[in-house]
């Protein structure tokens, strides 16, 4: 069965512009114009057809891989709800993972969170391709931080209170 791998990296929101999904792996150029390129392919478990998850990349033209990491499901919560909800045990084989047999209609990754798998892409783009992801990334909204949250006013010296 199919991972469904285009649908998996749609989900995940990437921002490279130019990218493309081949088979079960993602291809990206996050720096137009240079020979780095992103690939991102899901890591196998010791269970046949079942995905623990994903190794990202940075491979040169000429000199192939330079550099990869592994980034698990469980270590970025993908599938903590999902696992929470149908009370998995963390010894069985779904723990944190998916497999290609699955419900029909519905994806073999159903019930993933990928906003931990985004940010540590993110964090790992951002060494090999400084700014390309600010560049090709939507705009997130601002949080407030303390510098910029107003102080309440304070009464002057010597003011009385009742």
């Amino acid at each position: 069965m199919s991972l469904q791998a285009p649908e998996f990296f749609t989900e995940l929101c990437l921002p490279f512009h130019e990218h493309a999904v081949v088979g079960n792996t993602y291809y990206a150029a996050p720096v137009p114009g240079t020979p780095l390129r992103l690939r991102i392919d899901f890591t196998r478990t010791i269970h046949a057809d079942t995905y623990g998850g994903l190794r990202v990349a940075v491979v040169h033209p000429e000199h192939g891989e330079i550099d990869a990491v592994a980034l698990s499901f469980v270590d970025h919560g993908t599938f903590h709800r999902r696992d929470e909800a149908t009370n998995t045990p963390p010894h069985t084989k779904q723990y944190g993972a998916f497999g290609t047999y699955h419900c029909p209609g519905r994806p073999p990754w159903d019930g993933a969170v990928t906003t931990g798998l985004r940010d540590a892409i993110e964090q790992y783009t951002a060494v090999w391709f400084p700014g390309a992801w600010a560049a090709s990334a939507p705009k997130r909204a601002a949080v407030p931080t303390p510098r910029s949250t107003p102080a309440p006013p304070t009464a002057p010296v010597g003011a009385r209170t009742r």
